[in-house]
């Protein structure tokens, strides 16, 4: 019977030697996170204050959490059958969903937020609960582990959904918290007890380039900024040198992650003996600081585009030098953890910066938007230039 578990084996078939491939099905399902991560950008665009920050944050955290367990679901689950791309289909639904709502989220659509992220969390749960039944009785055990905390922070997400939109964000925090704890404490139940990392078996080449998919996707949204503004805008050098920095800054971000950082991590999740324990920070809690700096930096350049010149106000200051900042903490922690020490070209950087604020703001938008692409790219520079050292020592 169906409700004794799936029949057939929907796992992923893993040969030795060879390593699973992201699915097409698994990229057009990740469409709609490109429009989230565009509408989180313009809800942050709109709303630059303390609270605004803070909702942006939480709603930004909500939406990785859904892509990165579904991200899991499909390291073990083979996207090519019917019913896994069944799954698929219907999360892409229920993101949609999220997405559209997110604008409004602490105002009208509040429920529509809550709700669709319930029905993502809940509904892949159960169909894994499904799918596992039978083949793999450890991952399923794992899984009603998680239903049990996923069906606790529902009960937060919906109450949020409901309350009145002043009392929303305190509410759904505590959602947030309950999800983002249930992993570190290996979802402990009294009934069930705790997972181990070791029962999270992972394919690394499948979570790197998942996890790494994810970060061009924001990328992807700071390049639609600065074009979508920049071909509205009056062709002037001074527009024109305004472009080129959004554009380089961009380039500098891809590099510092992939030329170092994202080859450096699959080595060391392919090589280790838990790679549940690796994935579960690397892959999971690390890389939402590195989305959330491409986000702001796509703000900062929206931001500069539309006044180059001029005295900088707070929101271009904290825009550019804190996003770029927030990237390369994020860029340091996840190297720090993979490679086992900090970058000191990252260190550099985040120096630099730091010097940057006193004097930011007596500079212009396109000053210090030039000044932190600088800043970035000698990032690039040296940490490229310190890879052989590195290696020879390695």
């Amino acid at each position: 019977m169906a409700l004794t578990g799936a029949s057939h084996n929907y796992q992923r078939v893993r040969r030795e030697g060879e390593s699973a491939r992201v699915e097409f099905v698994e990229l057009f399902f990740d469409l709609v996170f490109v429009f989230a991560v565009t509408q989180l950008s313009h809800f942050l665009l709109k709303d630059l204050s303390l609270e605004g920050t803070l909702e942006a944050v939480l709603m930004l955290v909500a939406v990785w959490w859904v892509w990165n367990y579904t991200a899991w679901v499909t390291n073990w689950l083979d996207p090519n059958r019917r019913p896994v791309r069944g799954m698929m289909f219907a999360l892409m639904l229920g993101g949609l969903m999220l997405s559209t709502s997110i604008p409004e989220a602490f105002e009208a659509r509040g429920l529509q937020f809550a709700a669709a992220y319930v029905f993502m969390q809940l509904g892949r749960t159960l169909f894994m609960m499904w799918a596992l039944r039978r083949h793999n009785p450890a991952n399923h055990t794992n899984f009603v582990r998680i239903a049990i905390w996923v069906c606790l922070a529902s009960v937060f997400w919906i109450a949020g959904g409901i309350a009145s939109p002043e009392n929303r964000f305190a509410i759904w925090a505590v959602a947030l918290a309950i999800e983002l704890i249930s992993p570190a404490c290996g979802f402990w139940t009294p009934w069930h007890g705790a997972s181990t990392t070791a029962d999270w078996d992972v394919d690394p080449d499948h979570m790197a380039e998942r996890n790494g998919l994810f970060i061009i996707i924001a990328l992807g949204e700071s390049i639609l900024v600065s074009g979508a503004t920049f071909a509205e805008l009056e062709w002037t050098w001074v527009n024109f040198a305004a472009f080129l920095t959004t554009f380089f800054a961009s380039v500098a971000m891809w590099l510092i992650y992939f030329n170092v950082g994202q080859e450096a991590a699959h080595h060391r999740i392919s090589s280790a003996t838990d790679k549940g324990r690796i994935a579960r920070v690397a892959y999971t809690y690390i890389p939402v600081l590195l989305v959330a700096g491409i986000i702001v930096v796509a703000v900062s350049d929206e931001l500069i585009l539309a006044h180059p010149l001029g005295h900088a106000e707070a929101a271009v200051i904290w825009t550019s030098i804190g996003g770029s900042a927030l990237y390369l903490v994020g860029n340091l922690l996840f190297k720090r953890y993979v490679v086992g020490r900090a970058p000191l070209s990252h260190i550099i950087g985040l120096a630099i910066l730091a010097a940057m604020v006193p004097f930011a703001s007596q500079m212009s938008p396109l000053l210090i938007g030039a000044a932190t692409t600088v800043v970035m790219v000698l990032v690039t520079v040296l940490e490229l230039r310190g890879q052989p050292v590195r290696h020879a020592k390695a």
